[in-house]
């Protein structure tokens, strides 16, 4: 293998995974300083990376069926010499295919099977105890084994454009604690109620004298304006959807962020502020915010006492309500609790 490898990491979506890519590419670049690293993903999470020092360039999949002529000549000219697979998809192990790469890694974990293994070089496995008993930022680290590249660190870092962190810090205000409130999830189910992110929002100005930033995703609108309603003190929203990389310089401007279990909370690790996150029924540890001092609020579990009996279903963690048991006392708890640990 070369000096100086060219590497196609293959993780498609989302916004959270992408994020958490951060240690392996860290590790990829410490190995082979002169390596050139590309990411493939699907277009519209490739912004966030170019936030991640250690990405050279981004290759996004195509959507639709008259783009892929034009995208394998693209991927064929790469020359990529290594492909790693995080994806495990018929389309995935297609894809690395056809990049030419002599090395070509797929990654898989659990009673999940190794699709298409005829189209790779090598495997790496996790088992599904171990693989659900840690961050999914470990079982990336899997993928390293077979090219050689000893796990050196684990840091996950992304580093927002100073000047839309200043843009933020002008419309937040630089002085005293903000609060970054975002209360999207790709899963309506795992949404804590409206009424009650608004009563934590009072009680954060009014009581401990922060400012509260609502902001959402394309999606969020409808919620975004329903909490500002229903709050009674001033609320500072964000009339527009920020970029992903507006986002993390938001983040990074502000003191802590409020969220669910979701993409936002790990951009918002990744830039270094401090989280505290809602979860429901799904596991706190695999896709736990990276670093220190934040504050994931879990349910007890197995659930023993349901808010919604015979709605939800428990095997489906997308699709339970159990994240309707946390209490505004307990949330402005950890809020205020993590609020005063902050850095101002």
């Amino acid at each position: 293998m070369p000096d100086n490898p060219r590497i196609l990491v293959i993780r498609r979506r989302y916004l959270g995974d992408i994020v958490l890519l951060g240690s392996l590419f860290r590790n990829l670049r410490l190995h082979w300083p002169g390596a050139h690293l590309a990411a493939l993903v699907e277009p519209v999470w490739a912004p966030i990376l170019s936030l991640n020092p250690d990405v050279d360039s981004v290759v996004g999949l195509p959507s639709a069926l008259s783009e892929w002529p034009g995208f394998i000549g693209a991927l064929r000219r790469g020359g990529f010499t290594h492909v790693l697979d995080l994806d495990n998809t018929e389309k995935t192990a297609l894809v690395a295919r056809l990049s030419g790469a002599r090395m070509r890694v797929a990654l898989h974990h659990g009673a999940h099977p190794l699709r298409m293994r005829a189209l790779y070089t090598h495997a790496a496995y996790e088992g599904e105890e171990e693989h659900e008993g840690q961050p999914i930022s470990e079982y990336y680290l899997k993928a390293l084994g077979p090219a050689g590249v000893p796990v050196a660190t684990r840091e996950v870092r992304l580093v927002p454009r100073e000047s839309e962190v200043q843009d933020w810090m002008r419309v937040v205000g630089a002085q005293g604690r903000t609060l970054l409130v975002h209360p999207g999830s790709r899963s309506a189910w795992r949404i804590w109620p409206e009424e009650r992110f608004a009563a934590v929002c009072d009680r954060v100005q009014d009581e401990l004298g922060a400012q509260v930033v609502l902001v959402g995703g394309p999606a969020d609108a409808g919620l975004v304006a329903s909490i500002r309603a229903k709050a009674r003190t001033h609320i500072l929203a964000v009339a527009e959807p920020p970029t992903l990389t507006r986002l993390a310089a938001l983040a990074r401007a502000c003191s802590l962020l409020l969220c669910h279990d979701s993409g936002p909370m790990h951009v918002a690790a990744a830039v270094g502020t401090r989280v505290v996150a809602l979860y429901g029924s799904q596991n706190p540890v695999l896709f736990r915010p990276h670093g220190e001092g934040h504050t994931q609020l879990v349910p007890a579990m197995p659930c023993t006492e349901c808010v919604a009996p015979g709605k939800c279903v428990p095997a489906d963690s997308y699709r339970t309500l159990c994240v309707r048991r946390h209490t505004v006392e307990q949330v402005y708890g950890a809020v205020k609790s993590a609020l005063s640990a902050a850095p101002s």
